[in-house]
């Protein structure tokens, strides 16, 4: 029995190899997403089962139970599902292309960027300009931070200490910039902005989820097709370009499909810290290195994350509802710390 399955597409330009094992663990984790998207909307203070919640997605319900489950927890399952996922896979592009295990959208100010450019929105342009231009404001944002901060960190290449340094920099120049448009706005737009440096899912809307859906739809098959260009990235600029990687094309491109991530999981859920640190470190863990089954991995594992999150966030402190980026950072915080001196000889 054959280990190993080879899988070729558009003369050999996609290709890629999967083992037995690696095709059972993205299918449980896909089992396992599926269920957190029934059980999800079931949890909470009036607790419905998973087989009521079906029946309410399918024909509805009574009016309490079709509010519950079609306004409220079912948008906001799928936002945490989706913003995790696309923060998980903005995360291991990163590290991908900087061969860094500390890159993160939120460690080299991806995020930062993307907050400040949402908030500046808000107090600002709100009022003139639809909403719906959000999520371009926070792409634009990220994109501003994260070519400032490969910029600077380049000296004849990027080093890993250099680019954590640079990138913990253009956060803290980029969180001032977010407290200074904090002083100065209304307390209206204060109170939204808040929730962009906190990180939550509250208030979540059906178009949240038409947006990240339509970003994930079309950027996950990008990513793959790219995935053996980064596999190729792993074993050094040399290597790679002698296997006909047109190496500064691939990096732009990649690194534009990371931000895009950041940036739209900014505007649907505000500065989510440390979720796109943390899953593609957990997804090498169970899959290997091979980038084709981690961007799948990386994005299930994350969405489960932000979904685990969010849910101990409504349901642990009720009536209160906690900002899931606290719970992000509880977890994520530690974690870094032990990467930071885990990889402390390469830096």
């Amino acid at each position: 029995m054959r280990k190993d399955i080879t899988v070729r597409a558009y003369n050999d330009k996609l290709s890629f190899q999967i083992n037995n094992k690696t095709i059972i663990i993205l299918f449980c984790l896909s089992l396992i997403f599926i269920g957190a998207l029934i059980i999800g909307p079931s949890l909470g203070h009036k607790l419905l089962s998973p087989i009521e919640v079906l029946k309410v997605v399918v024909s509805g319900g009574s009016g309490g139970s079709e509010f519950i489950v079609m306004n409220s927890r079912l948008p906001r399952t799928l936002v945490s599902l989706l913003t995790g996922g696309a923060l998980g896979l903005s995360g291991l592009i990163l590290q991908g292309i900087i061969r860094n295990p500390l890159a993160a959208p939120d460690v080299i100010g991806v995020t930062s960027g993307a907050s400040v450019a949402a908030v500046i929105f808000i107090t600002f342009l709100s009022g003139s300009i639809s909403i719906s231009f959000l999520p371009v404001a926070a792409v634009v944002g990220g994109l501003i931070a994260s070519f400032a901060v490969y910029l600077l960190a380049w000296k004849k290449g990027v080093s890993p200490f250099r680019l954590i340094l640079v990138g913990i920099g253009i956060s803290a120049i980029m969180s001032a910039g977010t407290t200074f448009m904090l002083v100065f706005s209304s307390a209206v737009s204060a109170s939204q902005a808040y929730l962009w440096l906190t990180g939550s899912v509250y208030g979540a809307s059906w178009h949240d989820v038409t947006m990240l859906l339509i970003v994930l739809v079309v950027l996950l098959p990008c990513v793959v097709y790219f995935s053996r260009s980064l596999n190729a990235q792993q074993l050094g600029d040399d290597v790679a370009a002698s296997l006909g990687i047109t190496i500064e094309r691939h990096r732009f491109f990649l690194l534009l499909f990371s931000v895009i991530l950041a940036g739209v999981s900014v505007a649907a859920a505000g500065a989510i810290g440390f979720v796109g640190l943390i899953a593609p470190h957990i997804a090498r863990s169970l899959l290997g290195r091979e980038f084709t089954s981690l961007v799948v991995g990386s994005l299930f594992i994350g969405g489960l994350i932000m979904f685990l999150a969010d849910l101990a966030a409504r349901t642990l402190f009720y009536p209160l509802d906690i900002p899931a980026g606290i719970f992000t950072a509880g977890v994520g915080a530690p974690f870094f710390i032990y990467l930071l001196f885990r990889n402390r000889h390469q830096f």
